[in-house]
């Protein structure tokens, strides 16, 4: 059975001194973040396997672009990150400190 949610939130670069690429992301926290949270819990409850760095496995849509993709835990604000792929960017016309609606299948 699967869940879906919808936000909107700026898209931003991580970006490292040492790495020679950056990444863009979405960060999904408050009620959105909250809700992929008990999914995930119930699932490791029903006997679910646990996926690597407590990711989640979602379908993510912006705009007319569609990829499968997982969400990955935030330590510094408690919700998810979502990778936004170069393809994704460009297809949409996005670029860091746009806000972004992204609907979340999981």
């Amino acid at each position: 059975m699967s869940e879906s949610i919808e936000t909107t939130t700026a898209l931003w670069i991580w970006s490292n001194g040492e790495a020679p690429a950056s990444w863009h992301f979405l960060t999904i926290d408050g009620d959105a973040a909250d809700a992929i949270r008990a999914t995930a819990l119930m699932r490791r409850l029903e006997g679910g396997q646990r996926r690597g760095w407590g990711s989640i496995r979602v379908t993510a849509t912006v705009g007319d672009s569609c990829w499968q993709t997982s969400v990955f835990p935030s330590k510094e604000n408690g919700g998810y990150l979502l990778p936004v792929k170069a393809a994704v960017r460009k297809a949409e016309g996005l670029i860091a400190g746009d806000e972004v609606t992204v609907r979340l299948v999981y």
